[in-house]
Formats: structure tokens, C-alpha cells, sequence
């Protein structure tokens, strides 16, 4: 039995992790101009500097539950700090893009080892289901506040250090989480009668992969149509294989029946469109006023903090009224508030800056709501010898909301912007590659260039606009399947039964 200083020092120590987890999400949005200013890197390259992360972790998270599950939370928590401290110091000091991309991909394994156990621990540590869902409703808020903490602690860093100090900020965070830990996780007993499924995991992270450059291929400016059709395949085929393997496996890493539970179902479905919108205005508000109104990349993080300081009171009010308001209004109605707040940042846009942080806080309100609770919909729904594979599924769910607002919105924004773009007569068509290859040339042509400047800057805001109106709509999706999931479970109940084979 925990006494109550050890459960929340626990809730603090992983919390501290988990807060590294998602800050290396977003810590590049503001970054990312100046890093492949500075290493030379290509607009691909860039993307994939980001997406590696993402990436990697969502594949390996399934496997990485399932592991904690056999060897024990405390390890997989113990290991995967280690692990991450030391790919931030090489990413630190990474002298190529490719480097970076590969230091990002071991970080992203170092974050899927402790990831599912950050959750699991609250699981196992808090045995009062108010208690925890008030603890699980925290989790939930520093996730959100670390992804929005990521772009100022980004952007704050660049304006003092160079661009690997983003990366170096980890380690004495790790170093202090490690000695916590040691004090303060609990021994969970193993289970070694649970099998690590490898092969599983590499299925997992394969057709996660395939589907991403499919994606990305899609909508790129000259896509190839081949490509894109062979990695889709490729995607469906590892995706069929995954699937078929986990219903002969006695413990998969993810089991099926569990989804046909609504709540559960709707837990995962809020955390991915959540993180979907939170990662996607992120990536492209702080972008634009970059390169467009010549914000610094602090000042960029400042304004998306916007989001973050919106997610506060409904995340912890959320946590602290679950069991009186329910699941819906949280969930399917912050879907629709934080819809709200997209397009009036829209509109901001053409009106004031005041308007603009009025809507991103509008929406971090809605998303911080349905934060507080996914997590409860979802652990509060599995069996908790299952907590591992559950935290996995959460867990995988924002990583998926991530990676595909990355892959997608990413792409998207650089094959409008390339569809748009008027360029001006005599313009270089290097200009249509990208907009940080138009702005160049417009600095370089000096007093020349500011019609390449203007058109450069038209076509861009455009593309914003659309991307944005993209997210305002599959949050409105969102809000409409998990309303739907969602109505028959009323105030005072969080579980459903489990389902079962």
C-alpha cells in the first residue's frame, strides 16, 4: 500500500517523462526553418527530421506495452529514459540531416519504452477510481501542455544557443526523472507468461510507414501516382498480416475485442483528432507567422501557447467532474468547441492577432476537455492485467493523431502552396518549390523581389486557410462518431463492460 506523498511523486516523475515525450513533438515546429537553414536539408528532409519521431514510436508502442506487461513497468520506464538521454545528446550533435533523422528515430524508441508505462504506473499506483481519474485527467493535461510547451522551448532556446540545445534541454530532465524513478516507481511483478511478439511490432511499424509515404506521395506537388499505389498496397498487406497475427496470438499486442467497447472506442478516437488538430495548427500557425509577418520563432511559440493556456481549466475541470458530467458532453462537445476555435482563428487572421490567439485558446479549451477524459474512457475500460496494451492503444492513438497531421497537413500545405503560387514575370521557378525557396530568392533579388515576396505570400496564406478549414472539418467528424459512440453512457459511469473473446 502507497502512501499518498509516494503516489504523487510517482504522478510527478512520470509526469516529468512524459512532458520530454511530447515536448520533442512539437520542439522543432518553431526549430525547424532555422535547422534546415543550418544543416542544408531539404524541404523533404525536414519533413522527415519530423515524422521520424512520430513514426517510430507509433509503431513500436503496441510491442512496448505488451513487453512492460511481461517484464515489468518499473524496467521498461527505468530503460527507456536511459535510452532517450542518450539519442538526444546524438541528436545534439548530429552534423548531417540524415543523422538527425536516424538520432530521431532512437528517440523515438526511447520514448516508446517508457511511453505505455507512464500510464500503466497510474494505473497500478492509484487504486481510488476518483483518485485516479483526477491523476489520469493530469497525465492527460501535461501531455497537451508539453505539446505546446515544445514550439516556446523551441523557439526561446534559438533565440540564445544553437539548434542541437533543443535537443540537449532533455538530459538533465532525464538524469533527475532516472533518480525519481529509482526512489519512487513500484516493483510490479513480471508476467513471464506473456510472449513479446517482435515480429508483430516490425508488422506494425511497416505498414504504419507505407501508409505514410503513401500519403505523403499523394499529396505532394508531383506526386507518382506508382509509388503511391505500391506503398498503399504495401500498408494494406503488412496492416492484414498484423491484424490476422493478433487473432491467433493468446496474448496479442492488441486485442481486437476490446474495441467493440464504445467507450473505449471513443476514448481512442478522441485522443487521435485531438492531437490530429493540436499538432497540425502547431506545425502550420507557427510556420506561417514565421515566414509571412517575420515573427521570431519565441514569438511564434508564444502565440500557439495560446492552445495550451486554453486546455488548463477544461482538462482539469474535465478530470475533476467526469463522474457528474459524463463522457459525451467532454468528448463530443469539446470536439465541436475546439471546431469553433479553428475557424475563428481563420478568421482572425484577417481581422487582428488579438482574434487569432482568441480562437487557438477557444480550441485548446475544447481539445483540453476531451484530453481530461480519453484516457479515463480508455484505461477505465480494460482489464488491469491488460494496462500495458491499453496505454499502448492510448498512446499509440496520439501518435497517430500526430504523425498523420504531420505527414498529411504537411504535405498538403507544400503541394498547395505550389498549386497556387502566381509567380511574377522573370520569377526563378525554384520559387515553386516551396515557399522557403521563394523567400529566399525574393531576400536575394532585394528591392526586385518583393513582387515574388507579395505573390509568394499570397499563395502561402492561401494554402494556410485550406489546411486550417481541413482540420476544422475532421474535428466536426470527430465530434459527430464519438457523439454517436458515446450515446447511451451517461453521468456517473465511466466503464462499460469489457468485451471479451
Amino acid at each position: 500500500m502507497t502512501t499518498k506523498a509516494q503516489r504523487w511523486g510517482l504522478l510527478v516523475t512520470v509526469g516529468a517523462a512524459l512532458i520530454l515525450i511530447t515536448v520533442d513533438h512539437s520542439v522543432l515546429y518553431t526549430a525547424l526553418p532555422t535547422l534546415v537553414r543550418e544543416l542544408g536539408a531539404t524541404t523533404l528532409q525536414g519533413l522527415w527530421i519530423i515524422n521520424a519521431y512520430p513514426l517510430v514510436m507509433a509503431g513500436l508502442l503496441l510491442g512496448a506495452g505488451t513487453l512492460g506487461d511481461r517484464i515489468g513497468h518499473r524496467r521498461m520506464f527505468l530503460s527507456g529514459l536511459l535510452l532517450f538521454g542518450l539519442a538526444s545528446l546524438l541528436a545534439a550533435f548530429a552534423p548531417s540531416p540524415a543523422l538527425l533523422i536516424g538520432a530521431r528515430a532512437l528517440l523515438a524508441v526511447g520514448a516508446a519504452a517508457m511511453m505505455p508505462a507512464t500510464l500503466a504506473l497510474i494505473r497500478i499506483t492509484f487504486d481510488d477510481h476518483r483518485e485516479r481519474n483526477m491523476a489520469i485527467a493530469i497525465w492527460g493535461s501535461l501531455a497537451v501542455i508539453g505539446s505546446a510547451l515544445g514550439p516556446i522551448l523551441g523557439g526561446l532556446l534559438l533565440e540564445r544557443f544553437w539548434w542541437g540545445s533543443v535537443f540537449l534541454i532533455n538530459v538533465p530532465v532525464v538524469i533527475g526523472a532516472f533518480i525519481a524513478g529509482l526512489l519512487l516507481t513500484p516493483h510490479s511483478a513480471p508476467d513471464e507468461s506473456r510472449t513479446w511478439d517482435l515480429l508483430s511490432s516490425l508488422q506494425a511499424l511497416v505498414a504504419l510507414s507505407a501508409l505514410v509515404f503513401a500519403i505523403k506521395e499523394v499529396v505532394s506537388a508531383q506526386p507518382s501516382w506508382l509509388l503511391a499505389a505500391l506503398t498503399a498496397a504495401l500498408a494494406i498487406v503488412a496492416g492484414t498480416l498484423f491484424m490476422r497475427r493478433q487473432a491467433r496470438q493468446p496474448n496479442p499486442l492488441l486485442d481486437i475485442a476490446i474495441f467493440r467497447n464504445p467507450a473505449f472506442l471513443a476514448g481512442v478516437l478522441g485522443a487521435a483528432f485531438t492531437l490530429f488538430a493540436m499538432s497540425g495548427v502547431q506545425l502550420i500557425t507557427t510556420q506561417r507567422f514565421q515566414l509571412i509577418d517575420g515573427f521570431s520563432p519565441l514569438q511564434a511559440g508564444l502565440l500557439v501557447s495560446a492552445a495550451a493556456l486554453g486546455c488548463l481549466p477544461s482538462a482539469l475541470l474535465g478530470g475533476a467532474y467526469l463522474h457528474r458530467i459524463g463522457l459525451l458532453p467532454l468528448i463530443g462537445g469539446g470536439l465541436v468547441v475546439a471546431t469553433l476555435g479553428v475557424l475563428l482563428t481563420c478568421f482572425g487572421l484577417q481581422l487582428d492577432l488579438l482574434w487569432v490567439v482568441a480562437g487557438l485558446a477557444l480550441m485548446g479549451f475544447g481539445l483540453g476537455a476531451v484530453m481530461s477524459v480519453a484516457s479515463s474512457a480508455i484505461v477505465g475500460n480494460a482489464p488491469a492485467d491488460r494496462a500495458g496494451m491499453a496505454s499502448s492503444v492510448e498512446e499509440v492513438s496520439y501518435e497517430f493523431g500526430s504523425l498523420f497531421a504531420v505527414a498529411l497537413l504537411g504535405s498538403l500545405m507544400a503541394a498547395l502552396y505550389s498549386a497556387n503560387v502566381q509567380l511574377p514575370p522573370g520569377a526563378a521557378d525554384a520559387a515553386r518549390d516551396g515557399i522557403v525557396e521563394a523567400l529566399n530568392l525574393a531576400g536575394a533579388a532585394g528591392i526586385s523581389g518583393d513582387a515574388l515576396f507579395a505573390a509568394a505570400a499570397q499563395a502561402f496564406d492561401r494554402s494556410y486557410l485550406t489546411v486550417m478549414y481541413v482540420i476544422a472539418g475532421v474535428l466536426l467528424l470527430g465530434a459527430a462518431i464519438t457523439s454517436i459512440l458515446l450515446r447511451r453512457h451517461g453521468p456517473g459511469s465511466v466503464a462499460y463492460t469489457v468485451a471479451t473473446h
